[in-house]
């Protein structure tokens, strides 16, 4: 393991933790995690990989996560705007002008939104197993879950067999139920490390403030104010786009319809892989080395 530093950095009266690995003179690299995750879902392998290369990686509990402050959701809702905001205060609070911004599920539309509304603090975007910021999928969801189809032109909704998990695991909080949600986020086609995900929940409960609290990440997804709507097409920052072909959450279209809409983004498709690849034996490499070409 890379040598690290672990510090909290401030995002208004908010405390998040970081953690820094690499030499901290070099290009950054910051690591959004996606919803509810904590930022210790980025694997050790990957940060070794991307600080062996001559970077330093910087990954984080985003709000409501892991070691971050938790916020009272009712009492003061908070947007996309809010989590970018927090991102952007991490690269100040670690003196960072300028980084590398790489992002999976809603840790891509983070990136999205900072590529849009924060051009000078992108040098690249990476966005993993997103969709477009813009595209509002309440509606789709909706008809998905009461089995009705998707309407044409419309980016299509979550597989069948995540739809079945959330109705059978409703009401059924616990590290099992966690751990089965990995395993479907996984896909169908890929292995699935178990005992990995099992070590990961373990460790995930015990350093959470309050695990509830993740939920309100959900909340803030759903709203979608003017700065969410603002075309990609403004976007100068290199654009990487990787998805999985089977991923259950968003399918490829997500994926496809994203890189279309950055200029000059260049889209990697990987076969097999699910939503989040890195209980997937092998992927975790092949990610790193598509981020280690693309900030090169």
């Amino acid at each position: 393991m890379s040598t690290c530093d672990e510090t909290f950095v401030r995002s208004g009266r908010l405390r998040l933790w970081t953690e820094r690995f690499g030499d901290p003179a070099a290009p950054a690299v910051l690591l959004i995690m996606g919803t509810s995750t904590q930022g210790i879902a980025w694997p050790d392998d990957l940060l070794d990989a991307l600080a062996d290369s001559g970077r330093q990686v910087i990954r984080f509990d985003n709000r409501d996560t892991g070691r971050s402050d938790c916020v009272d959701f009712t009492a003061e809702p908070y947007a996309l705007a809010d989590l970018a905001a927090d991102a952007t205060a991490v690269l100040d609070g670690h003196g960072i002008a300028a980084a590398h911004i790489v992002g999976i599920s809603l840790g891509a539309t983070i990136g999205q939104w900072l590529a849009v509304h924060r051009a000078s603090r992108v040098l690249t975007l990476t966005a993993m197993s997103a969709s477009p910021m813009g595209n509002q999928p309440g509606p789709a969801w909706a008809r998905a879950f009461a089995g009705q189809p998707a309407l044409d032109g419309e980016l299509p909704p979550p597989t069948a067999s995540f739809v079945r998990h959330v109705l059978s695991s409703a009401g059924a909080p616990g590290a099992d139920t966690d751990v089965q949600t990995w395993r479907v986020l996984n896909g169908d086609v890929l292995p699935f490390d178990e005992p990995a995900a099992r070590t990961f929940v373990a460790r995930s409960h015990a350093r959470a403030g309050n695990l509830a609290a993740a939920l309100n990440h959900d909340l803030a997804g759903r709203r979608f104010d003017d700065d969410r709507r603002a075309p990609l097409s403004t976007i100068t920052a290199p654009a990487l786009v990787v998805h999985g072909s089977a991923d259950p959450l968003f399918p490829p279209a997500h994926g496809e319809a994203l890189a279309a809409q950055i200029p000059g983004a260049r889209l990697e498709v990987l076969p097999g892989m699910g939503h989040h690849p890195f209980f997937a034996p092998g992927l975790t490499g092949r990610i790193a080395d598509l981020i280690i070409h693309h900030t090169a």
